[in-house]
């Protein structure tokens, strides 16, 4: 997952402290001119290579699969993470020019009293572009917590999405299918929890996503954040499978529950299968295929099928 390894993102303050606090230490280690002009530039270095680190290890979201694109920009918006990043692009290389500057006036000042005064000026120089960015490094330190708190979706993976109203069966077929250390993880948007399980055939593993909270509702009730993350999951879904309850006990009545499924076939470019839950309690809908997660009936074939119809075939290397 590209967020995962995202830069620990010091406040201004904090990146001041530690700027000075090596300074000063730096200095120590020297005499006269030659102390001032290390105490400088290792200010200057400490804040220009942290604030370049910080905008350097983003990843460029241009390079990105689109899944990851439109996550961020539902979570953070990119336009926004961009204008972030190069402001503190901008501080670095301006610290840089600072210490340029106050390295070549001090070596024009062999007096001591001079010298210190200089090397004063440019720390104050130097605290005063970071500050400058206190808001941008604040908002970024927010949003690597937000994408690195992601569930480990990937992109490359066969993807299986299981979608439908609340109580239809899906996180029960998901638990039922997938290994017992499937993770649990709360989106930033919604205040439900995604699924992700994995199962394994023929040596390919393929994930399968129950996004309670997305795709259980029509898209004229999901909010602007919502709605972009189930665009994001357009680039991920392999196979898409709309669950339904035709006895009702979901709370929801069929018309409501196919008007979704429809909806769903609409939006994702993959193969959609319907699948009839609790179908020991009724089986009174036209679907692709029947089941009963609680009484064991079909549930391994509705996994065949789903991965029949994801039909992933593994790249092989040339033999020539």
């Amino acid at each position: 997952m590209i967020f995962e390894d995202l830069p620990t993102t010091p406040t201004s303050e904090e990146l001041i402290d530690s700027a000075f606090s090596r300074a000063a230490r730096a200095g120590r280690a020297k005499q006269g001119l030659d102390a001032q002009q290390s105490m400088l530039l290792t200010a200057a270095n400490v804040c220009s290579d942290n604030l370049e680190n910080v905008e350097r290890r983003w990843p460029d979201l241009d390079e990105a699969h689109p899944f990851y694109r439109e996550l961020a920009d539902a979570l953070v918006g990119v336009d926004e993470l961009r204008q972030r990043l190069s402001r503190i692009g901008w501080a670095s290389r301006q610290i840089k020019d600072i210490e340029g500057e106050y390295q070549g006036r001090l070596r024009r000042h062999g007096e001591i009293d001079a010298a210190r005064k200089l090397r004063k000026q440019g720390f104050a120089r130097i605290a005063s572009v970071v500050r400058q960015v206190e808001d941008d490094l604040e908002w970024l330190g927010d949003a690597r917590w937000t994408l690195s708190d992601l569930p480990d979706i990937r992109p490359e993976e066969p993807t299986i999405v299981v979608a439908g109203y609340p109580n239809v069966g899906k996180s029960s077929f998901v638990n039922a299918v997938t290994r017992a250390d499937n993770e649990v993880a709360s989106y930033p948007f919604t205040t439900t929890v995604v699924r992700v399980g994995h199962v394994e055939r023929d040596y390919i593993r393929y994930q399968i996503v129950d996004t309670p909270g997305l795709l259980d509702r029509p898209a004229e009730d999901r909010n602007e954040v919502e709605s972009q993350a189930v665009s994001a999951l357009e680039h991920l879904a392999d196979c898409v499978l709309a669950f339904v309850d035709a006895s009702e006990s979901c709370g929801y009545p069929l018309d409501a529950q196919l008007a979704l499924r429809d909806d769903l076939a609409e939006r994702f470019d993959a193969p959609l299968l319907t699948v009839c839950n609790k179908a020991d309690e009724s089986r009174d809908v036209e679907a692709d295929h029947y089941m009963s997660v609680t009484e064991n009936e079909n549930v391994d074939g509705v996994l065949d099928a789903a991965i029949d119809a994801v039909g992933y075939e593994p790249e092989l290397p040339f033999d020539g």
